[in-house]
């Protein structure tokens, strides 16, 4: 049997005729259009972005700060119990915190007596508290706080006195911070001799 090629071709065409009919999905491509419209500074602004993020995330403390609360306390001793500290002058001191024995001469801003301290000696002081016992010459410029269980004794002066009830305080007490009165001339008796007219003498 002869085949002749025009069959062939026939179907090769037909064929080819109907692969060309399947259609194709669509892809969707970027037009030129489209991709001129991002901005050529918008990978500089990304950039940007990123580098303000990154500084905002790295939170560094200002320069000095320790964190520290304002206003906090200076130099502080603290006798401990069973500590005896005695014949010294304490200076310098910005707050004494006593449980234990001290006698001593001081002049600080904030004295505090534990229940179970004692202070003998003379003490200038902005702030007193006294839980426990204090025996001397005690000048409170400020406030003067005697709990139930403190107990003052001795020439006391002071601004502003609060005894809790219970609290002792006895002595030479006296309100405001001024030294003692002078004693004034005018106490003692003056002793006088008038005499009148010219000495005479004794006829004998």
């Amino acid at each position: 049997m002869a085949i002749t090629p025009h069959f062939f071709n026939k179907r090769e065409s037909e064929a080819t005729t109907d692969r060309h009919v399947v259609p194709l999905p669509q892809v969707a491509s970027k037009s030129p259009t489209a991709s001129t419209q991002v901005s050529p500074d918008a990978g500089r602004s990304n950039s940007s972005n990123s580098s303000h993020i990154s500084q905002r995330g790295a939170v560094t403390p200002p320069a000095g700060d320790t964190g520290a609360a304002p206003g906090s306390i200076g130099s502080k001793l603290t006798v401990g119990p069973n500590i005896k500290l005695k014949g010294v002058e304490i200076t310098d001191c910005d707050t004494l915190f006593v449980e234990g024995l001290v006698e001593a001469t001081m002049d600080s801003r904030l004295m505090e007596i534990a229940e179970q301290g004692a202070f003998k000696g003379s003490a200038e002081i902005d702030l007193a508290e006294i839980h426990g016992q204090f025996d001397g010459d005690l000048t409170v410029r400020q406030k003067l706080v005697i709990y139930a269980t403190g107990r003052v004794t001795g020439k006391i002066r002071y601004g502003m006195l609060v005894v809790e009830e219970g609290g002792q305080l006895s002595g030479d007490i006296q309100f405001g911070t001024a030294s003692a009165a002078k004693h004034s001339s005018a106490d003692k008796p003056l002793l006088a001799v008038a005499n009148k007219g010219s000495n005479m003498p004794l006829a004998q």
